[in-house]
C-alpha cells in the first residue's frame, strides 16, 4: 500500500496544477471573447475587398495584368508558417508544423530539394518545433503577437508583395489555424501571393462606372486586400489560439479533478488499512498479555 505521506504530496501537487490550469483557462476565455470580436469584424471586411476583386474580374478587367497577380512558375517559394507564442494549446502548433512538412515533402519536393523554399515562422513555437525535426527556417518573427495592428501586420505584407514583386519568390503561401469556435480550428493552406480570383468570376459580367479609373482602384485596392488578407489570418490564427488553450486547460483541470478523487480514494483506503493493522496489532499485544 502506498504511503500515506507521499499520497497526500501528491494530491497537494495535482491541486496546485489544477488551480494554474483552471486559471490558464479562464485567461484564455477572456482573451478569446477579445479575439472572436475581433474576427467577427474583420472578415466581412476583407470578405468584402475579395468580392470586390471578384467584380472587377466580371466586369471585364484582367486582374492577372496586375503585378501582384502575375503567374509564375513557383520556382522559388516561401512558406509562412503562423503558430503561437506560448504552447498548452493541444496540437495547435504541431499541426501547423506537420502541414508545412507535408508541403516539404509533397507539393514543393522538387523546390525544396533544391533549397529554393524558404519558410518565414510567425510565432515562436512554430520555429521551434520545425527546428527540433531538423528543419531551418529562413526567417522568424516570434514577437509579432506582441504589437498585432494592421500597421504593425502590413509592415510585414508589404515586405512580402516587395520580395514578390522584385522575383525573390514565385509564391507565397500561408499555413494557420482558422478559428471555427472554442473547440474547433481548421487547419488552413492558402495562397497569398500571387493574388487570384475565382474562375468563375468571369461569368457574370457587370457593366460598372469607374471613379476615377479603373488603374487607380486597381493599385489602390489589390495591395489593400493583400494587407488585410495577412491581418485576418493573424486575427483568425489568435483567436484559434485562445480556443485551443481554453479547451486544453479545460481538459487538464478536468482530468486533475478525476485524478484527485482518485488520489483520496487511495489515500482513504491506505489510511484504512493503516488503522485496521493498528487495531490488529493492539489485539495481539492485548491477546498476548493474557497468555
Amino acid at each position: 500500500m502506498a504511503n500515506l505521506k507521499d499520497i497526500r504530496s501528491r494530491i497537494a501537487s495535482v491541486q496546485s496544477t489544477k488551480q494554474i490550469t483552471n486559471a490558464m483557462k479562464m485567461v484564455s476565455a477572456a482573451k478569446l471573447r477579445k479575439a472572436q470580436d475581433a474576427v467577427t469584424r474583420i472578415r466581412p471586411y476583407a470578405n468584402k475587398q475579395h468580392e470586390i476583386l471578384e467584380h472587377l474580374s466580371a466586369s471585364g478587367l484582367d486582374i492577372s495584368e496586375n503585378p501582384y497577380a502575375e503567374k509564375r512558375e513557383p520556382k522559388k517559394v516561401m512558406i509562412v508558417a503562423i503558430s503561437s507564442n506560448r504552447g498548452l494549446c493541444g496540437p495547435f502548433n504541431a499541426n501547423v508544423s506537420k502541414k508545412v512538412i507535408e508541403l516539404l515533402t509533397t507539393v514543393y519536393a522538387e523546390q525544396f530539394q533544391h533549397k529554393h523554399v524558404h519558410i518565414l515562422t510567425l510565432g515562436k513555437k512554430g520555429g521551434d518545433i520545425l527546428a527540433s525535426k531538423g528543419y531551418r527556417t529562413f526567417e522568424r518573427a516570434d514577437h509579432v503577437y506582441e504589437d498585432l495592428t494592421f500597421g504593425k501586420v502590413s509592415e510585414y505584407a508589404n515586405t512580402m508583395m516587395k520580395e514578390f514583386i522584385d522575383g525573390k519568390y514565385d509564391r507565397i503561401d500561408f499555413v494557420y489555424n482558422q478559428f471555427k469556435n472554442a473547440a474547433v480550428q481548421i487547419l488552413r493552406h492558402e495562397q497569398f501571393l500571387p493574388i487570384h480570383t475565382s474562375a468563375s468570376a468571369g461569368n457574370h459580367k457587370t457593366d460598372y462606372i469607374f471613379e476615377p479609373d479603373v488603374d487607380s482602384i486597381v493599385k489602390q485596392i489589390v495591395p489593400n486586400t493583400l494587407r488585410t488578407m495577412l491581418y485576418k489570418v493573424l486575427i483568425d490564427s489568435f483567436a484559434a489560439e485562445q480556443g485551443a488553450r481554453m479547451t486544453a486547460m479545460h481538459k487538464a483541470t478536468d482530468n486533475a479533478t478525476q485524478m484527485i478523487r482518485e488520489l483520496k480514494l487511495t489515500y482513504n483506503k491506505a489510511r484504512q488499512a493503516a488503522i485496521t493493522t493498528e487495531i490488529l496489532e493492539i489485539t495481539a499485544g492485548a491477546e498476548a498479555l493474557k497468555g
